[in-house]
Parts: C-alpha cells; structure tokens; sequence
C-alpha cells in the first residue's frame, strides 16, 4: 500500500483545496499523488480478488474457472490447499453464499 506519509499529503492537500485553494505546484502534485495512490489500491484490489474463493452453503468451492486459471498461473499458494485449510487460515477471503 502507499505509504503513511503520502496518504498523509493527499488529506493535507485535500484540506487547504477545500479551505484556500491550491497553488499550481500544489495542484500538480496532488495530481500525482492521486494516480500513485489509485494505482496501488487497483493492485491490491486485484490481488485480493484473484485469491478469493467462493464457498456455497454445502461447502462446495464454486469460483469461477478463469478466476481459478488465472490464480494458479500467478503461483497463488491459496489454490494450492483444500478448502478446509483455506477456510480457516484466510477467512477474510471467502464469500459465502446462502
């Protein structure tokens, strides 16, 4: 994720917009900012979406096959255990539907 202190910047930047203005410098820079930090969510976003399987209510793993392909052509260690195992060690990655 970006770091601290330029999500930090783009909170500053964002006050003085709003309070006085931003020079052109200023503008520029939070600019920048913006896309630095729009393209590191996206990768994580990504990422986190690539790694997560979809488990019915009966426990059956029902994620989609491209999503499966393309998370085994990245070496993602998830597909590489059972379901039980993933279940309990990635919880936060699972949608579960009833």
């Amino acid at each position: 994720m970006l770091e601290q202190a330029k999500i930090d910047r783009i909170n500053e930047l964002s006050r003085k917009k709003k309070a006085e203005g931003l020079t052109a410098n200023e503008k520029i820079e939070q600019e920048e900012l913006r896309r630095e930090y729009l393209k590191s969510f996206r990768t994580h976003m990504k990422g986190t979406i690539e790694n997560t399987t979809i488990i019915d209510p009966n426990g059956k793993d029902i994620t989609p096959k491209k999503s499966k392909t393309n998370a085994k052509k990245k070496g993602s260690k998830l597909n590489e255990m059972s379901i039980n195992e993933q279940m309990r060690k990635n919880n936060d990655h699972f949608c579960v539907f009833s």
